[in-house]
C-alpha cells in the first residue's frame, strides 16, 4: 500500500494464512450480481428513499420460480403517500419513474413492496427472511386497457401469438414487447391472410396497437400475372412471358440450353435487383466466385448419406427456385428458367489417406475462391461425397449459389429436409413461387418513387465512404479473413433493455454502432454503408415461408455529429423504416442518386443483421432422424472488402467479420463490441452525449497506441557528467571523427 493513494473497498471478506496466502471467506456487504452486473443494493435504496413518498427503503435480490434474480424494493411510506390515496401499482409506477431518471435500467427494481414497517431481528437488524415475496400489485404495470373493436382484438391476438404473450393491450408497443423485423414479416403475412393491409413504414412509425389498428385498411394484393406456360405447351412465345421481354429468337436460345427442351420448362422471368448484382459479380470474377456458399457434413454411413440426399431431392422438387438456372449469353437481358425436373448433381471422389483430414482435402479441392459452378445447369446445388480415409464415415461438401437463396432459405431447406426424413412431408405448407417477388420488384413501387427517396438521402454525398481505405468492391473474396466472437450476455441484455425502452428494434442500435466504426475508420461524420434488408416485407403472399433470394443490399446514410445519442438511435430507426419501403429497389439506382461519380463505389462496407434459429443439423439423441450426422462448418462471402454480420440468437448476440487483408478481422469485431458498449453506457447514464464522442477503441488497443508506441524511455547513465560521457566515447572509438564544421573535421 502507498500512503495517500486511493483504496477500493471490494466487500470481500478474507484472512491471512500462515503461509502468506489469503483465504476467501465470502462477502462483507450486500453486493449482488444480476444479469452479469455487480450491484450495490444500498445505493439503489438510497435513491428510492429520496422520493418524497418514502420514509424508509431497502433493496434486495429476489429469486423467482425459474431461478432468475431480480431486484425488489421494500418501502415504508411517508404520511404524504397515505393521504394521496395511491394503490400499490400506482406507487410502484411512480417510484420506478423516479429511479429510472437517476439510475441505469439494470439497477431499477422490478417490484416495489409497501410495508407498514421493515421487519427487524431481536438485535434490531433487518430480518431479510421475513420480507414477503412481491405480489402482482407490486409490479409497475402500465394501465392495461383491453383492445376495442374487431380489428384491435384481431391484431392483439396476432401479436400475442407472435410474441408469446398471454395478453396484449391497446396501448402496448410492438417493439417494446420484443418485436423485430423478422416478426414484422410474419405479422404482415398474418394480416394478408385476413385481407388486412398496412405499409411497412406505418408499422415502424405507429407501433402502438391502437394506432396501428386505426391505420389498417383492406389489403390490396399485387396482381401477379399468371404463368401461361403449361405442360402441354408445344412452344413458348413472347406473349406467354409477362415478367420478361424477350424476342422469339431469344426464347429459342433459352430452350436450347434446357435438357428436354420446351417440355422441361415451367417458367421464364427476369431477375430481381440483387440477383442482377450477384450475376454481375459472378461474370466479373476471373477465378472463383464470391457468392458460392460452401458447407460440409459427415455421415455415420453411406445409407444415412443416401437418405439425406434423397430428402434434399424431394425439397428441390417442391420449390421452383431450387430448379432454376440462369441464361444471359445472346440475350438482351438475363433470364432465369424454372425447370420441371432438375436432378441433383452428386460427384464421388477418392481421398488420399496420407493427405490429412478428409474434410480439409475436400475443402481445398472445391474452395469457392478457385472453384466455380455452371449457372446454366439446375439446380445450382453441387454435392461432392467421399469416404473418410480410415473410417466408415462419409463426407459431404455442398456448394450452393447465392442466386437461389438467402439465409432464411437455408433455414427453410434444413427444416424441410428434416420433415421429409421424419415422414412429415405431407404436413409442409404449399410451396410459394419465387416469381411473386420478381413481380413485386417489377410492378410494385415505381422507379420514380425509389429515385426521389434516394436523391433525398444521398444527393449531397459526393465522396466514397471507404473505411480503412478499403475501396475494392469488385473482388472475389480471396484475400479476406474471418473472425467470430460472442458478445457478453450482460451487454446483450443491456442493449435489448435500451431498445425496448426507446421502442425501437435492436437492429437500430447495431446499425448506429456500426456507423461509429465506419465513421472512425474513414475519418468522416457523414457515413454511408450497405445494409442487408430481409426483402420479404413486399414479397407477396406466403413470402415468410418462401425460398429464394429475397434479401437486398441498399445504402444507409447516418450523420454522426453533435446529435445526442438517444436522438441518433431514434433517427437511425426512422431511416431503416423508410428504407424498408424501398427494399426491392436496385442498388445501381440508389448509387446513381448520390453525388459519387461512377465507377467509384458509394460505399465499401456492409452490415448484415440477421435472426438465427437453431440449425436442423446435427441431430441429437438416438431417436433423432439426423443422429449420426455431424455438422463440419460453412462459409459464405461477398464482394465487399469489409462485412460485419450481427447474429441475433434470441438472447445472445454474435459478431462475424470478414475483412480484406491486411486489416485484422478480430480488431473489427473488437471495435464493434466497444462501440456497442459505449452506446449502451451512454443510453443508460448520459443520453444527451453527442454521438460523435462515443469511442470504438478497446482498452488494450488504446493502451498500445498511446503507451506502447510512445514508450521512448531508455536507460541513461544519470551519474556521469557530459564531459565524462565524451571522454568515455573517445576511449571506445579514438579514431572516429569527433566534430565536423563546414570543411573541417
Amino acid at each position: 500500500f502507498v500512503e495517500g493513494d486511493r483504496l477500493y473497498r471490494t466487500g470481500d471478506l478474507a484472512r491471512y494464512l500462515p503461509d502468506g496466502n489469503l483465504e476467501f471467506l465470502g462477502r462483507n456487504d450486500d453486493q449482488v450480481k444480476i444479469r452479469g452486473f455487480r450491484i450495490e443494493p444500498g445505493e439503489i435504496a438510497a435513491r428510492v428513499a429520496e422520493h418524497p413518498f418514502v420514509r424508509e427503503a431497502v433493496v434486495v435480490a429476489h429469486e423467482g420460480p425459474g431461478g432468475d434474480k431480480h431486484l425488489v424494493a421494500y418501502v415504508v411510506c411517508a404520511p404524504e403517500a397515505a393521504s394521496n390515496g395511491l394503490d400499490g401499482s400506482e406507487l410502484a409506477g411512480g417510484l420506478r419513474a423516479h429511479i429510472s431518471a437517476h439510475l441505469p435500467d439494470y439497477m431499477v427494481p422490478a417490484a416495489f413492496v409497501r410495508l407498514a414497517a421493515l421487519p427487524l431481528t431481536v438485535n434490531g437488524k433487518l430480518d431479510r427472511k421475513a420480507l414477503p415475496a412481491p405480489d402482482d400489485e407490486a409490479y409497475a404495470h402500465g394501465a392495461y386497457e383491453p383492445p376495442q373493436g374487431e380489428i384491435e382484438t384481431t391484431l392483439a391476438q396476432i401479436w400475442a401469438e407472435l410474441l408469446g404473450l398471454e395478453r396484449v393491450g391497446r396501448h402496448d408497443h410492438f417493439f417494446e414487447l420484443g418485436g423485430h423485423s423478422l416478426l414484422a414479416v410474419q405479422l404482415m403475412e398474418r394480416l394478408r391472410r385476413l385481407a388486412l393491409g398496412v405499409e411497412v413504414r406505418t408499422l415502424f412509425a405507429k407501433p402502438v396497437l391502437s394506432d396501428l389498428a386505426a391505420s389498417l385498411g383492406r389489403h390490396h394484393e399485387l396482381a401477379v400475372p399468371a404463368n401461361l406456360i403449361s405442360e402441354q405447351s408445344p412452344a413458348i412465345t413472347p406473349e406467354m412471358l409477362p415478367l420478361i421481354e424477350l424476342t422469339q429468337g431469344e426464347i429459342e436460345r433459352i430452350v436450347a440450353t434446357v435438357p428436354g427442351g420446351v417440355g422441361n420448362i415451367q417458367d421464364i422471368y427476369g431477375l430481381s435487383p440483387l440477383q442482377d448484382g450477384i450475376l454481375f459479380h459472378h461474370l466479373l470474377a476471373t477465378k472463383g466466385d464470391p457468392y458460392l456458399l460452401v458447407s460440409q457434413m459427415a455421415f455415420a454411413d453411406r445409407d444415412l448419406l443416401e437418405r439425406y440426399l434423397a430428402a434434399v431431392q424431394r425439397v428441390v422438387d417442391r420449390h421452383d427456385i431450387l430448379r432454376t438456372s440462369f441464361v444471359w449469353e445472346g440475350l438482351s437481358r438475363p433470364a432465369q428458367v424454372v425447370r420441371r425436373n432438375a436432378p441433383l448433381e452428386v460427384s464421388e471422389v477418392e481421398l488420399d489417406g496420407s493427405g490429412g483430414p478428409g474434410h480439409k482435402q475436400l475443402r481445398r479441392r472445391f474452395d469457392p475462391r478457385q472453384h466455380r459452378i455452371d449457372l446454366g445447369r439446375a439446380p445450382l446445388l453441387r454435392f461432392v461425397i467421399a469416404r473418410e480415409p480410415g473410417s466408415a464415415r462419409w463426407l459431404l461438401l455442398e456448394l450452393q449459389h447465392h442466386l437461389i437463396g438467402d439465409h432464411t432459405t437455408l433455414e427453410l431447406m434444413h427444416a424441410e429436409v428434416r420433415a421429409v426424413l421424419e415422414g412429415r412431408e405431407h404436413e409442409l405448407a404449399a410451396p410459394q413461387p419465387f416469381r411473386n417477388l420478381v413481380a413485386a420488384a417489377r410492378l410494385g413501387v415505381g422507379a420514380d418513387a425509389h429515385e426521389e427517396f434516394f436523391r433525398g438521402l444521398l444527393g449531397d454525398i459526393d465522396e466514397p465512404c471507404t473505411p480503412f481505405g478499403l475501396c475494392e468492391v469488385q473482388g472475389e473474396g480471396s484475400g479476406t479473413r474471418e473472425a467470430k466472437r460472442m458478445l457478453p450476455q450482460a451487454l446483450s441484455a443491456r442493449l435489448r433493455s435500451q431498445a425496448r425502452r426507446l421502442g425501437v428494434s435492436l437492429a437500430s442500435l447495431c446499425h448506429l454502432a456500426w456507423g461509429q466504426v465506419v465513421a472512425r475508420s474513414s475519418d468522416r461524420e457523414q457515413v454511408v454503408f450497405g445494409t442487408v434488408l430481409i426483402g420479404r416485407m413486399h414479397g407477396g403472399a406466403g413470402s415468410d415461408r418462401a425460398m429464394g433470394l429475397f434479401i437486398n443490399t441498399l445504402p444507409l446514410r447516418l450523420d454522426l455529429d453533435g446529435t445526442a445519442v438517444e436522438a441518433s438511435v431514434l433517427t437511425t430507426h426512422g431511416r431503416l423504416a423508410e428504407l424498408l419501403a424501398h427494399e426491392q429497389a436496385s442498388l445501381a439506382l440508389a448509387q446513381r442518386c448520390s453525388g459519387v461519380a461512377a465507377p467509384a463505389p458509394l460505399f465499401s462496407s456492409l452490415l448484415n443483421y440477421r435472426h438465427n434459429t437453431a440449425p436442423a443439423v446435427p441431430g441429437s439423441g438416438t431417436d433423432d432422424v439426423l443422429s449420426g450426422v455431424e455438422w463440419l462448418g460453412a462459409e459464405e462471402r461477398t464482394n465487399y472488402p469489409l462485412t460485419l454480420s450481427v447474429e441475433d440468437f434470441g438472447e445472445a448476440l454474435g459478431l462475424t467479420a470478414q475483412v480484406a487483408e491486411p486489416i485484422s478481422a478480430d480488431r473489427v469485431c473488437g471495435y464493434m463490441q466497444r462501440a456497442l458498449e459505449q452506446l449502451a453506457e451512454a443510453l443508460e447514464r448520459a443520453r444527451d452525449t453527442p454521438v460523435r464522442e462515443l469511442d470504438i477503441l478497446p482498452a488494450d488497443e488504446r493502451a498500445y497506441l498511446l503507451e506502447e508506441l510512445n514508450r521512448t524511455a531508455v536507460t541513461y547513465p544519470e551519474q556521469q557528467c557530459i564531459h565524462e560521457l565524451f571522454e568515455a566515447q573517445v576511449r571506445q572509438a579514438p579514431d572516429a571523427v569527433a566534430v565536423v564544421y563546414q570543411d573541417q573535421r
